[in-house]
């Protein structure tokens, strides 16, 4: 953004994300000074300036957090509000480079732009930008890709950076010995988060309900919800993991032989990473 004036001295703006002062006059570099002058902080044009740029912030997490929620769930989004969000930097940012499919599952590409009228700019594995025009366009969860592999190199080449974990996403492949009768997973109980969990879970992007750790993915035309469980010493703030299990939302529990490819990977995923085994992107199935 531009830079305000403020009083006869100095001039303001947001600098990655933080209010910035320089010096006005014939001897000003036109830099930004390395802190806050006194006598402007607390001026009311700051304050209205540090209330904007926290917005900003909030309004920026809550659209990647969206778009995290389209790809964990592959669901389709139809074009017309992809045209309409995309002229906002923080939901551009959010899309922009995520692997997109259109009315062909088996061409997928990376999204660079959204034309007014929504047809999608995407570069495929050939290396072209083609054109897309489908009334709607999944963001796929990674399991869903059957050229994930050649995907990630071909990142790489193209040097794409994505906001949101699609491609590199921590992913977990079902276990082929699964018994039908089994409903869950003891593979983390017993281990213990030492540091607050709430915190931990709310970090990763996970919700605490109770003794639970919860994720949802929508999958196959229901919202299935991976749950945690815990048992929380207070005292001094060491938490006990204990079954990862499966259930529909407002629905029965699931067997280990019901879930699917998504929803079994992102509670894997969530059990994983607050067992401490991953801090980062996971284990790759």
């Amino acid at each position: 953004m531009g830079w305000l004036p403020v009083g006869d001295s100095y001039e303001i703006s947001l600098v990655d994300g933080k209010v910035a002062a320089r010096s006005v006059g014939p001897r000003a570099t036109g830099r930004p000074l390395k802190t806050l002058p006194k006598v402007l902080r607390d001026d009311p044009e700051v304050e209205r300036l540090r209330q904007l740029g926290q917005w900003l912030d909030r309004h920026t997490a809550e659209c990647l957090a969206r778009v995290d929620a389209w790809v964990v769930s592959s669901l389709p989004v139809p074009t017309g509000l992809l045209a309409r969000v995309w002229p906002d930097p923080a939901w551009r940012d959010a899309l922009r480079d995520l692997v997109v499919l259109g009315d062909d599952p088996a061409e997928p590409g990376f999204l660079r732009d959204i034309t007014d009228a929504g047809d999608l700019r995407v570069v495929n594995l050939d290396g072209e930008t083609v054109r897309l025009s489908p009334a709607h366009a999944t963001l796929p969860h990674p399991v869903r890709l059957p050229d994930l592999a050649d995907l990630r190199e071909f990142a790489d080449e193209l040097d794409v950076t994505q906001r949101v974990e699609q491609l590199h996403r921590g992913t977990w492949g079902k276990p082929a010995e699964l018994r039908d009768r089994d409903t869950t997973i003891t593979d983390f109980r017993g281990a213990t988060v030492p540091n607050r969990l709430a915190a931990r879970a709310a970090t990763l992007g996970f919700r605490v309900s109770g003794a639970q750790v919860k994720c949802r993915v929508w999958e196959a035309g229901r919202t299935v919800e991976a749950a945690m469980w815990f048992d929380e010493d207070y005292w001094d703030s060491e938490a006990t993991l204990g079954n990862l299990s499966w259930s529909v939302v407002d629905g029965p529990t699931l067997r280990l032989t019901e879930i699917g490819p998504a929803a079994w990977s992102e509670g894997m995923r969530m059990a994983t990473a607050l067992s401490g085994a991953v801090t980062g992107t996971g284990n790759e199935a």
